[in-house]
């Protein structure tokens, strides 16, 4: 069973923010493929489906961002999934904007969702996807939570799009074969 995590934070206020990589790149696959996440437990909205014979979670903990492990945590542990098996995408603040790179392992980069994570799984290796939307030239909590504009909109949007194939590429060929493609698409083609 694979467990894909968008984390974002809930309601119309923060909708298309900064913030809400995760849940839009999730949002896109789901809509790729047929699918509406629309069952609601789990301090989360989920769907579960079938996909080349193998069961698969879309899933977006409904707590604010900095509490995503409390609701990941309650659905592993529901369903049994494997941290192995488990692939989280959220924003990034160190990455330009536009750019996504995926990672086997490693720290949350202050990233406060996936900082709740790695302290509630107790383990850095969770598989990630890390899209970037640069560094703040003011507060960061505003810059997160605000809205991008312009070319930068046009880097995050086309960067929810490449999350979202990278996503299904890890549906149709593992984590290792997604991981070489796409960091090797953002000009890097060292994966770490």
């Amino acid at each position: 069973m694979k467990l894909l995590v968008g984390l974002g934070n809930p309601g119309t206020k923060y909708k298309n923010t900064r913030h809400n990589m995760g849940f839009m790149s999730v949002d896109l696959l789901a809509e790729s493929l047929g699918i509406d996440i629309d069952k609601n437990d789990f301090k989360g909205l989920y769907a579960r489906f079938k996909y080349k014979q193998e069961d698969v979670i879309l899933f977006k903990p409904q707590t604010f961002m900095n509490l995503s492990g409390e609701a990941l945590v309650q659905i592993k542990q529901f369903f049994k999934v494997e941290d192995e098996d488990i692939v989280v995408v959220y924003d990034d603040l160190d990455l330009e904007p536009g750019i996504i790179r995926l990672r086997l392992s490693g720290s949350s980069g202050g990233q406060k969702g996936m900082q709740n994570i790695i302290e509630l799984l107790g383990t850095q290796d969770i598989k990630r996807i890390r899209i970037g939307i640069g560094k703040p030239i003011y507060d960061a909590v505003d810059y997160v939570l605000g809205r991008a504009t312009g070319e930068e909109k046009e880097k995050l949007e086309q960067a929810i799009v490449t999350a979202s194939k990278a996503l299904k590429d890890i549906l149709d060929n593992g984590f290792l074969h997604a991981m070489a493609e796409f960091n090797k698409k953002n000009g890097k083609d060292v994966n770490d």
